[in-house]
């Protein structure tokens, strides 16, 4: 017994100075508060009424990230980039398959979905839709602080690799300022199904949903089919503002 406390001991000794040392590494991003976002905040950026691609504050990611073209915020980008080198430590390896999405890229998903479920009336075609599609000028997407990663299905991150990138994610992400803002609605949460794949960088994220909040009206949300039944879904209380206890606190 005697023996056998030694060897614990001495392994914690020897293991407890590296986790400390990991985490000075990447403490500094622990409620972390963007004052001062390039981007200014409009009625415009906020619906996705604007060109990514050109704007200053938007960065293409590099193809060691991903394997398409996506663009995020400069600020985004850089806190996934360290965060990514701490998980590869960890023998774990995030690509971007999803970034920003301006209302033109997320109409053209809106309208394919739409045009799928024909066999439905309206409103449960768009019900449908919103089990895990934004309707356009609703979407963090268009945001730029808002990354999907690895996987589109909540069953991949279940089990085998998947979950241990899933529960490195939790483990890790709030401290770098990504937050999984869909998680299960058994909570009572309102909006879409969870998403474990969508992460979202909340010091940025949560001053434009701020500023959606007290600039946009459902009357805002228009311009594709459905777009009619914005009041009735709820689409400002219900799905905007459908995200997890924890990232609406910070």
């Amino acid at each position: 017994m005697k023996i056998s406390a030694f060897i614990i001991i001495c392994l914690w000794l020897a293991f407890y100075p590296k986790k400390d040392a990991t985490l000075e590494r990447y403490s500094k991003f622990e409620h972390l508060e963007s004052q001062n976002p390039c981007k200014t905040i409009t009625k415009d950026f906020v619906l996705g009424k604007f060109n990514f691609k050109t704007d200053s504050c938007f960065v293409k990611v590099a193809p060691e990230f991903s394997n398409k073209t996506i663009y995020l915020q400069a600020e985004v980008y850089n806190a996934f980039i360290q965060m990514n080198a701490l998980a590869k430590q960890d023998n774990i390896t995030f690509k971007i398959i999803s970034g920003t999405r301006n209302f033109t890229y997320q109409k053209s998903i809106w309208d394919r979905k739409w045009n799928n479920y024909a066999d439905l009336t309206p409103i449960e075609r768009a019900q449908k839709i919103l089990r895990y599609s934004s309707m356009p000028s609703t979407s963090r997407h268009h945001w730029g602080t808002d990354i999907d990663l690895n996987q589109l299905t909540n069953s991949y991150f279940e089990s085998g690799q998947g979950l241990k990138e899933y529960n490195w994610l939790v483990e890790n992400a709030n401290a770098f300022g990504f937050y999984q803002v869909y998680t299960s609605k058994a909570d009572g949460r309102t909006g879409y199904h969870e998403e474990k794949w969508h992460w979202s960088y909340i010091p940025l994220a949560c001053q434009y949903l701020e500023f959606y909040n007290s600039t946009i009206t459902e009357a805002d949300i228009s311009g594709f089919e459905g777009s009619e039944f914005a009041s009735e879904l709820k689409m400002i209380t219900h799905f905007v503002n459908g995200i997890a206890e924890d990232a609406k606190a910070q």
